[in-house]
């Protein structure tokens, strides 16, 4: 029995771990992207993209990149972030003649893969949403799913 629940303890360190890995690079380029909005502005316009996409993406991940990080509402961070993945990946990343493009297209693919399964399995027990469960008995079972 000792060893279950150390098991358990180290896969619960090992999901915060991993949570807080996948959010730095939403954190880090939201914050960057907010930091410079009229290069950012310019960068997204030569895209093709108004500056409300713009605007979209840096609250996207800073949003779902701090949801992610503390365990809140996690599942629809990680999902709403894997999509983002894969959206970037097939709109912005398919010249596949060039070496970096591809990286980054399996880049984003592999991170669209981590958030797929944060979404499956959620926070764990080291997170807000866990707190929140224990805490609540008469949550919606809409709520519940959710969390």
């Amino acid at each position: 029995m000792e060893n279950a629940a150390g098991w358990s303890r180290l896969a619960d360190l090992i999901l915060l771990l991993g949570r807080l890995l996948l959010s730095l690079i939403f954190l880090h380029e939201g914050s960057s992207l907010a930091t410079d909005m009229t290069a950012t502005l310019a960068t997204f316009a030569e895209l093709g993209l108004p500056p409300v996409v713009t605007f979209g993406v840096i609250a996207l991940q800073i949003g779902a990149g701090l949801s992610i990080a503390a365990g809140l509402l996690t599942r629809l961070g990680a999902a709403a972030l894997g999509l983002f993945c894969l959206a970037t990946a097939f709109l912005f990343h398919t010249n596949f003649a060039s070496q970096n493009e591809l990286l980054h297209f399996e880049k984003d693919l592999a991170i669209a893969g981590g958030m797929f399964v944060l979404a499956v399995s959620g926070a764990g027990w080291l997170s807000i949403d866990n707190l929140v469960k224990r805490q609540a008995k008469g949550l919606h079972s809409w709520l519940r799913a959710v969390l």
